[in-house]
Parts: structure tokens; C-alpha cells; sequence
């Protein structure tokens, strides 16, 4: 698989610039690591819920970002955690949030959610008012809430395709990946302009945004790490139920248009 493209044309970001070197990574290397299926019933069952046939690759990638984490994310983690106020540390999860609402906006379009998406598009221009930085939505009856377009393939009825984990993204899927892609091109900070400081701001958002992530996932990391007997097939499993508990809840919001307080 060829490795060229049009990636880091226009600075459009290092999220989309890691999914095409993970892309090409990971699917030039996925031939020779699938695992065979068991021929015990039990176990063939079990092999079918994972839905996990590149097991022997995602392990080698789980255990590679478990070693960046150890080596370099958690101790920043640890340190942003104990010397940023929580003010600050909630301002640049807001900010995040924030920058991601187009691509919530759109993914609600797609699924044929105009209340969500009307939730959506007012989250990200009243926020904007304050630059980003503090949540004005959620006091005005705008709540938070997560549509991305590999729930949207879901919703039309695109299978999943067998799990992955992915270096430096994590637990994913083949439809989830292409979801992340999507995603990618519908955020709008990822096309800005060269000359007016917002390619540095890009950067730096993205980088706080981390920090901030790994501060706040530190302690569910270290307990996964010590109390599962195998936290790779725990995190599988968790990831699995939560990304189709947030597909369930899409295909259940059939709520009004206008929100309850209008």
C-alpha cells in the first residue's frame, strides 16, 4: 500500500497526517497477523464476540502505546494533573469539545438528526463567543454530546469489520477508522490558513488537548493495568460495549426539534 497522498497539504493537522501513517502501517502489516480460529465451540463463540481475527497485530500495538504511556504520556499526565488548576484544565477540554462540533454537526446531519445537530451548531457558536474556552452552551440548555461519522455508518447499516488497535489512536474498528478520516475533513480547524498564527494554535490545542486527556485517564489506565488479568481483552471488551451503547443511543434519539426549554 502506498504511503503518498495529499495528507499534509494546507497544514490540515497532525491527527490526519497519524491516521495515514497508521494506515499505512497497520494494513501493509494485518496480512501476516491474523489469528486462526479455534476449533473448540466454546471457544469459537468467544472468538466470535471479540470480532478480533488481528489480535497478534493489536496486541503488539497495545503493548507499544502501553510503553509510550509508561515512558512519556503518564508522567505528563501526572504532572498536568497536579500543577494546572482545574479551571484551566476544564477551559482546554471545553476548547477541544468545541472544535469537534462541526464534525458532531455534520455526523448529526448525515444521521437524520436535526435536533442533534441543531444542538450541535448552537454549541459551537455560542462557545465561540468566548472563544472556546468555557462552555456557554451547556447553561443555556445546549448539552455535550457525541456523533461521529463511524456511528453515522453504523446507523446505515455498515458493519463494523473486525477490531483494531491502532498506535497512537487506540481501540477502533475498520468502519470506525474510516469514520475517524471522515471526521478528520469535517473539522475546520485542520484547514486553516498559513500567516495568522492559527497553525501554531492548532498545534498547541491538540497537544493541551492530550495532556489534558491523559491527566484525566491516568487512573483508569493504572487501575486497568492492575486489577484485569489481561487489560488488553478488558479494554477491547469495554470499548466494544461503549461504542455500541453511543450507536443504540443514536438510533434511539427520535427527540422534538426544538430544545426542552424553548
Amino acid at each position: 500500500m502506498a504511503c503518498k497522498g495529499s495528507t499534509m497539504q494546507h497544514h490540515k493537522g497532525r491527527k490526519t497526517a497519524l491516521f495515514t501513517l497508521v494506515g499505512c502501517l497497520t494494513f501493509s502489516s494485518l496480512a501476516g497477523c491474523t489469528a486462526k480460529p479455534p476449533k473448540d465451540p466454546d471457544e469459537l463463540a468467544d472468538y466470535k464476540a471479540a470480532n478480533d481475527k488481528f489480535e497478534p497485530f493489536n496486541r503488539k500495538m497495545f503493548n507499544i502505546n502501553m510503553w509510550v504511556y509508561h515512558k512519556a504520556l503518564r508522567p505528563v499526565g501526572r504532572f498536568w494533573q497536579k500543577h494546572v488548576p482545574q479551571p484551566i484544565r476544564t477551559s482546554v477540554a471545553t476548547l477541544n469539545e468545541t472544535w469537534r462540533e462541526p464534525a458532531v454537526f455534520f455526523s448529526d446531519v448525515g444521521a437524520g438528526r436535526p435536533r442533534r445537530a441543531g444542538d450541535a451548531f448552537m454549541r459551537f457558536l455560542l462557545n465561540m463567543t468566548t472563544a472556546g474556552f468555557y462552555d456557554v452552551a451547556k447553561h443555556l440548555g445546549y448539552k455535550q454530546h457525541e456523533t461521529d461519522p463511524g456511528m453515522v455508518l453504523a446507523l446505515w447499516g455498515v458493519k463494523s469489520g473486525p477490531y483494531l488497535f491502532l498506535p497512537g489512536l487506540g481501540p477502533s474498528s475498520f468502519r470506525d477508522a474510516a469514520g475517524y478520516a471522515l471526521g478528520q475533513g469535517l473539522t475546520p480547524i485542520n484547514y486553516v490558513p498559513s500567516g495568522y498564527g492559527l497553525i501554531s494554535f492548532n498545534w498547541g490545542y491538540n497537544i493541551l488537548g492530550t495532556f489534558n486527556t491523559f491527566a484525566d485517564n491516568t487512573d483508569q489506565l493504572d487501575q486497568l493495568e492492575h486489577q484485569s488479568l489481561d487489560p488488553y481483552a478488558f479494554m477491547r471488551s469495554a470499548w466494544q460495549q461503549q461504542r455500541q451503547s453511543q450507536i443504540d443511543a443514536l438510533k434511539a434519539d427520535h427527540r422534538a426539534t426544538t430544545p426542552d426549554w424553548y
